[in-house]
């Protein structure tokens, strides 16, 4: 690899006039930046901007931390981290923590080792006393999709209560009296604080969802399928479906399609995130839109200012609302 001293030599100066000639900077004649230039060139010298990052003490990198990025979901999640770090001038590092808590603080490191001051995690098994710790040592680490109280100014977080709430209002103002729900295996909040909000919402209209009337499995078509096959074998009776993401209720539509049911005339499926496919998929699903793509921007905006030391810690929180989507997997039976 060809460093700066190889340049120095070659071009008969020393190192620190290199520098100057690559940074624009102090007083180097003309025949003598030109020169180094060419040289440069010839040698094809790159600089080190990880080096440089370190002598300076700032990067103009920004850090991802994601389960599985091969997944819709985190994968529009990076994109809009991504649309910010381009606005901002970033370059983006991303990783994987394959649900692993120990990958997880691997892929941090690994950004570290980077100098990446600002990183965005996305962190499913990490203990809150974990979070906190690394959040006083990284100054821009922003957590996404979950809420700490004791950095709540670097969670950027959805209110699941009221997306679950409205999904079951929009169920039962359609007539549906009969839930079932197919929830993730996964160990996150999300499932728990969806789940809850849905009976708790039942109850609130003298309902009440039967256990048997819960199944769960993994976040993805599959687990959906499998888990609506749990449910029909079991002997459930529902008019209406709720799902823990958009992939599990395109699994559940069809395992319904399967068994000779169908959506929505016989029964009524809904969504949670609004991925791409929601739109692409027969029916067309009802679903609540998890604005993932602008919490991700806005988050990496944040760990930008967090990262920077001139920048005043605010303590102002970052709660986004999703949004409902009427498409055509419901059927509206109270006029039935």
């Amino acid at each position: 690899m060809v460093t700066i001293k190889d340049v120095a030599r070659v071009a008969g100066v020393s190192t620190a006039t290199v520098s100057r000639v690559i940074h624009n900077g102090g007083q180097v004649g003309d025949a003598c930046r030109a020169r180094v230039k060419k040289v440069i060139q010839e040698l094809k010298y790159s600089p080190n901007t990880n080096a440089q990052a370190l002598v300076s003490k700032t990067n103009n990198t920004i850090g991802v931390v994601t389960p599985k990025l091969s997944m819709s979901f985190f994968g529009t999640l990076a994109s809009g981290v991504e649309h910010t770090a381009r606005e901002k001038g970033y370059k983006l590092l991303m990783a994987n923590s394959l649900y692993e808590t120990q990958s997880e603080l691997d892929a941090i490191n690994s950004l570290r080792n980077h100098n990446c001051q600002a990183i965005i995690l996305h962190s499913e098994y990490s203990d809150e006393d974990t979070l906190v710790q690394l959040a006083k040592d990284i100054p821009g680490l922003v957590v996404v999709n979950r809420y700490i109280p004791a950095i709540a100014n670097r969670c950027v977080w959805l209110d699941n209560q009221s997306g679950a709430k409205r999904a079951t209002e929009y169920l039962l103002a359609h007539g549906h009296r009969e839930f079932a729900v197919v929830t993730s295996i996964y160990q996150n909040r999300d499932p728990d604080i969806r789940l809850q909000t849905i009976k708790q919402t039942l109850e609130q209209h003298d309902l009440k969802l039967d256990k048997q009337a819960v199944a769960e499995s993994t976040a993805n078509i599959e687990g959906g399928e499998q888990a609506v096959k749990e449910l029909l074998a079991s002997g459930s009776k529902f008019t209406a479906l709720m799902a823990y993401n958009d992939l599990m209720a395109i699994g559940a539509i069809h395992a319904l399609f399967a068994a000779g049911l169908r959506v929505p005339e016989d029964v009524s499926v809904f969504g949670f995130d609004d991925l791409p496919v929601a739109r692409a998929c027969r029916p067309r699903l009802t679903t609540m839109r998890y604005p993932i793509e602008e919490m991700s921007a806005y988050a990496a905006d944040l760990a930008i200012k967090l990262s920077d030391p001139k920048q005043t810690p605010s303590s102002q929180t970052h709660l986004f609302i999703p949004e409902l989507v009427e498409r055509d997997s419901v059927r509206d039976i109270s006029r039935d």
